[in-house]
């Protein structure tokens, strides 16, 4: 079978950026011919030195009418490759595409310009919806600006493909936030009960959202750090996480006032019932998250005292 990859998305949507990403990957650079069949002409037009040492040959097929089994064939018989990749037209609709029978798709990925996403959904739904149908990996990019609007075009996104991975990215890399219909809690109650999972989903999302916090009753088990310069005013609970392997571990924690620190001792396991707060904090150069307690109760430690973020 001829491994095939597919990346489709509208013109200008990113997919010649992605495809020359990835094309000039060292994992990339494996034995055998690429053959990379672009079925629409952009304004980014492929590095001619990527193409070489990744052993890409382009060909362009632009017209859907040539787009044919028979004609893609051909192609393989010209240039032998060992993997094909298909920068398909979003213009033409996806369904309609016929490949080879002995042609496996492995990958198939659609390229999204978050500012144009609207747009194209409103007016061109049909055509949009045959491409994301079955792509493992969506991807948003352009999203500088539009953070309030991403919740909305993932939802939009699900409706059609509810297995799709989905990636926002904008000038800065992969956005990192968490959407509110992904938290293992509702944020409708008053009181969030947070278990190990829990507690570090809320500490990841309240350093971006603290707002969808402040007010709320948390209850979580943590271990007591308690820094030189607290005076017994206040400790941090928290829990030790692998973030992504061994040799890289973080304290995962926000400060905690508590009249009855002087009780407490560093490494003490206790379970922590505390009102959420805005409020100016040295070590956080600014306001964060302050917790003040409700109450602290010894407890036992965890079977699983990391969590794991890898």
């Amino acid at each position: 079978m001829k491994p095939v990859y597919i990346i489709n998305g509208f013109l200008e949507s990113g997919k010649t950026e992605f495809i020359s990403y990835t094309l000039s990957q060292p994992y990339f650079q494996t034995r055998g011919t690429t053959l990379l069949i672009l079925c629409e002409e952009g304004d980014t037009e492929y590095d001619e030195d990527i193409l070489k040492r990744s052993r890409t040959i382009a060909e362009v097929v632009d017209e859907e009418e040539q787009m044919t089994a028979s004609n893609l064939i051909e192609l393989e018989k010209k240039y032998k490759p060992e993997r094909i990749i298909i920068e398909y037209n979003g213009m033409w609709n996806f369904k309609n595409l016929k490949l080879p029978w002995h042609w496996k798709v492995e990958q198939q990925i659609t390229t999204i310009d978050a500012a144009t996403f609207q747009n194209y959904y409103t007016n061109m739904r049909s055509l949009l919806a045959e491409m994301i149908r079955k792509s493992e990996l969506i991807i948003f990019n352009r999203c500088d600006g539009l953070t309030d609007q991403l919740s909305s075009f993932k939802r939009n996104v699900k409706a059609v493909n509810p297995q799709a991975e989905i990636i926002f990215e904008d000038k800065d890399g992969e956005v990192s936030q968490i959407f509110e219909e992904d938290l293992p809690y509702d944020l409708k109650d008053e009181k969030l009960d947070l278990d190990d999972y829990g507690y570090g989903i809320f500490y990841l999302d309240a350093m971006d959202n603290l707002d969808r916090y402040l007010g709320k009753t948390i209850k979580f088990k943590a271990m007591v750090l308690k820094p030189e310069n607290s005076n017994d005013e206040y400790f941090v609970p928290g829990r030790m996480a692998m973030t992504c392997c061994a040799d890289d571990m973080a304290f995962l924690g926000y400060a905690c006032k508590y009249d009855k620190c002087s009780e407490l001792a560093n490494k003490d396991w206790v379970e922590v019932t505390a009102i959420v707060h805005k409020e100016f904090w040295k070590d956080y150069n600014g306001e964060g998250p302050v917790l003040h307690a409700v109450s602290v109760e010894p407890t036992k430690k965890p079977k699983d005292e990391i969590l794991n973020f890898s």
